[in-house]
């Protein structure tokens, strides 16, 4: 995938204008550098001067040694995906990382039962969940999910999108579909990737001409089903070829 440095830059500011990191915050880096996620956690610190702590190799799957890092080394700030949230959350020593600020899920739907028991074992630590694809400069949708609140679907929402970027759900004709109605989404925006490397004919297949933008704009069919709630929200549903 060819991503521009202005998409990954998008992505940054966008999450340092929502919910910034400040010179106090240490971010705790697990993931490793050949997944996506790796980008904000590496560079979002270091871009405002918050202090970067990085985990052992292949101590991203140990949640005893993370929690013991999480404990000792301050971390303030933590990115999981929501399965091993859920693992981490069943190591005991979890309940002890009081000193965490925030908590930042993306990479699988999150689980509604997961967040709320996140809210329980670590009440006023933040949880925002956040979607996608590399081809949309890692994550492009996010949601503050708050304790306390209800949704009506299985999974917490995905929000709406970021700083200069759009989000779409359309029907197989590329027509919005109503408030509630399952269609795919569409991404559109300062964050695309320009498409795959030397794979001109997939590339056409997934970036096609954006309708709503100007001459020449683009979206990415995520393949992702998708529907607005009454609140203005993304909730995932399911892949088109499921």
């Amino acid at each position: 995938r060819l991503v521009p440095h202005s998409g990954v830059v998008n992505r940054l500011a966008w999450m340092q204008g929502t919910n910034p990191y400040g010179p106090g915050d240490r971010v705790l880096q697990k993931t490793p550098v050949t997944f996506d996620v790796s980008v904000p956690e590496l560079f979002g610190p270091l871009a405002c001067g918050a202090t970067l702590v990085l985990a052992k190799p292949g101590g991203h799957r140990e949640p005893a040694y993370l929690a013991e890092l999480i404990g000792r080394d301050r971390i303030t700030s933590a990115h999981f995906v929501p399965s091993m949230l859920s693992v981490f959350l069943d190591e005991p020593a979890a309940a002890g990382c009081t000193g965490l600020d925030r908590v930042v899920c993306s990479g699988e739907a999150l689980p509604v039962e997961l967040a709320e028991r996140f809210h329980r074992l670590l009440p006023g630590v933040r949880l925002d969940n956040l979607y996608g694809p590399t081809e949309a400069s890692v994550e492009i949708t996010g949601l503050h999910s708050s304790p306390g609140a209800t949704f009506a679907a299985g999974s917490v929402p995905i929000g709406g999108p970021a700083w200069n970027s759009q989000v779409h759900v359309l029907d197989g004709a590329l027509l919005p579909v109503p408030v509630g109605v399952a269609g795919e989404l569409y991404l559109a925006g300062a964050q695309l990737a320009y498409g795959y490397l030397g794979r001109w004919a997939l590339t056409a297949e997934r970036f096609v001409a954006n309708p709503f933008g100007a001459p020449g704009a683009r979206m990415y069919r995520t393949g992702d089903l998708v529907r607005w709630t009454a609140d203005g929200e993304l909730e995932f549903v399911g892949r088109v070829d499921d």
